[in-house]
């Protein structure tokens, strides 16, 4: 929150946050609203019961292109990207040397070529990062300013019906035919739109990637519908918190490798044979070993919730840290994501979390908090 407000970007979007009264603060680099007039946990549940829209355009948006992107892709992540399949999206790991992760982002073979979504926090370090190894003959964009936006909940589907969402080219599945993890391109009043049925809520739902000078014709055509409300960046935390997935910066770092993670499946099952990617010493021994410690899911007693940095304990021994943690609306008590040591980190075990001086009986339990409704 320290940047200055008149260093920041804006989003495409930004005059329509505005005159909908959104709550803009500082992140990532953009202003960027955090909430509207609902509020946090009432966005919350209208996206969990309807459909929420986002703005995301933050989020760096990339293209890579040229003969031997795949196995160049292989060199700097863990995924089988010479098997992933036209239209077809694979979330995966940039890894440092060491095996540590400098971000996750999602990777579509768009036919042409591939298309990578970063996070907006990360996007220009991982830009330099890949540049360094980048070859000959191969070719990276950066999409700066394109818009991106996450319409996200049970009625997204039935939004983007109404709203007349067609496929560009004959063969292309139907708006509501796309299934999870895959992506087309799509036209609507004769603008393009790159969709995927993709996003970080939890919910079925749809991302979509369009140039910035219509973006605000489309948002405003879909808020127009009676299903769909704006939806800021407290409550994407919230619903993503629930749905158990990690937050670059916060569960995930350069310090943490996969599969300590729980992100052994972004391991290809080649690649777990083969090797070849960052690290892979240090990850594929954690995969036969076990990992010395294991992102779990609290569950609390009581009421509190205990946020990112709090101490884990067994008794007098701290044996972990809160690294994600808040109240879950849809889930209707605290809940948490936090490293521990292995020894402690199987379902069921009873710890303590200290918040404010204070102990709070926590138990470890599956992740996600809430079942995830994907369209597969």
């Amino acid at each position: 929150m320290a940047e200055d407000s008149a260093d920041l970007l804006k989003l495409p979007l930004d005059a329509l946050h505005l005159s909908l009264e959104g709550r803009m603060v500082p992140f990532a680099g953009y202003a960027m609203p955090v909430q509207y007039p609902l509020g946090v946990m009432n966005e919350h549940l209208w996206t969990r019961q309807h459909a929420g829209l986002f703005d995301v355009s933050h989020m760096g948006q990339l293209t890579l292109e040229g003969e031997g992107a795949a196995e160049w892709l292989e060199s700097i992540a863990p995924g089988d990207f010479k098997a992933l399949q036209p239209g077809r999206i694979r979330y995966s790991l940039l890894l440092a040397d060491d095996g540590g992760i400098l971000d996750d982002l999602m990777v579509t073979n768009s036919s042409h070529g591939f298309y990578l979504v970063v996070n907006g926090a990360t996007k220009h370090d991982d830009i330099a990062h890949m540049r360094k190894s980048l070859p000959k003959g191969l070719t990276l964009t950066h999409m700066e300013g394109a818009a991106l936006l996450a319409l996200q909940g049970p009625e997204a589907v039935d939004v983007m019906k109404r709203l007349g969402v067609s496929p560009e080219f004959p063969g292309i599945p139907a708006i509501d035919e796309l299934k999870f993890m895959q992506a087309s391109p799509y036209l609507w009043q004769g603008v393009r739109l790159g969709i995927s049925r993709s996003g970080y809520t939890g919910e079925d739902g749809y991302e979509i990637s369009l140039d910035p000078q219509d973006a605000e014709r489309f948002a405003k055509a879909l808020l127009a519908d009676a299903s769909v409300k704006p939806i800021g960046l407290g409550a994407r935390d919230s619903l993503r918190l629930e749905a158990g997935l990690p937050l670059y910066g916060h569960d995930l770092t350069p310090e943490i490798e996969p599969v300590e993670a729980g992100l052994a499946f972004a391991i290809s099952k080649r690649r777990k044979t083969e090797g070849g990617f960052p690290g892979a010493d240090r990850i594929l021994k954690a995969l036969l070993d076990g990992p010395a410690r294991k992102r779990v899911g609290l569950k609390f007693d009581g009421r509190q919730p205990a946020r990112e940095g709090a101490d884990v304990f067994v008794g007098d021994a701290k044996v972990g840290v809160v690294t994600s943690g808040g109240f879950g609306p849809s889930v209707g008590a605290p809940v948490a994501m936090a490293y521990v040591d292995a020894a402690h980190a199987a379902d069921g075990t009873a710890l303590e979390v200290e918040v404010r001086g204070k102990r709070l009986a926590a138990t470890v339990v599956p992740m996600p908090f809430w079942q995830k409704t994907y369209v597969r």
